[in-house]
């Protein structure tokens, strides 16, 4: 990486990427994916959302990969993004297993590299489960109130 504008400007590319339709739609339906085991992840792959989840997860693998090669300066792009760390948090439980699952040893380990380096990774991780649940929680209640209308 050049220089921190040259960072910045790749971190604004991807960010814009992220607002294309289909990827909204599987950023949308990723955030809504709460999987409790690795054929959890298996049936989602194997199913009618394994575009979604293919296209988040390996376009966070890809980002995170850029950062790792220092193609974006890796502080500045954790200051930027959160969305990384949310979606390593709801595979990384089952990783060792999707691996095996799938034979792919190095399946996300590019993501995982990144978001293991922040200094306060394990706790971060665990948070944001515990804020995915909490928050699927609320949607849940927000639904049946709504179907109670």
């Amino acid at each position: 990486m050049d220089t921190k504008h040259e960072s910045a400007n790749l971190i604004l590319k991807l960010y814009e990427l992220r607002r294309e339709e289909t990827m909204r739609k599987g950023r949308d339906w990723f955030a809504r994916f709460g999987p409790e085991s690795g054929q959890d992840i298996m049936n989602a792959v194997m199913g009618e959302s394994s575009a979604y989840y293919r296209m988040v997860t390996t376009y966070w693998e890809m980002v995170a990969s850029l950062v790792n090669n220092g193609a974006i300066d890796e502080k500045m792009f954790n200051d930027a993004n959160g969305e990384h760390i949310f979606v390593f948090a709801k595979v990384e439980p089952f990783l060792a297993e999707i691996r095996q699952m799938f034979n792919a040893p190095q399946a996300l380990a590019q993501l995982e590299q990144l978001v293991m380096r922040l200094p306060d990774a394990k706790e971060r991780l665990v948070a944001m489960r515990e804020r995915s649940k909490r928050i699927a929680a609320m949607r849940a209640e927000a639904a049946s109130k709504k179907e109670q209308v």
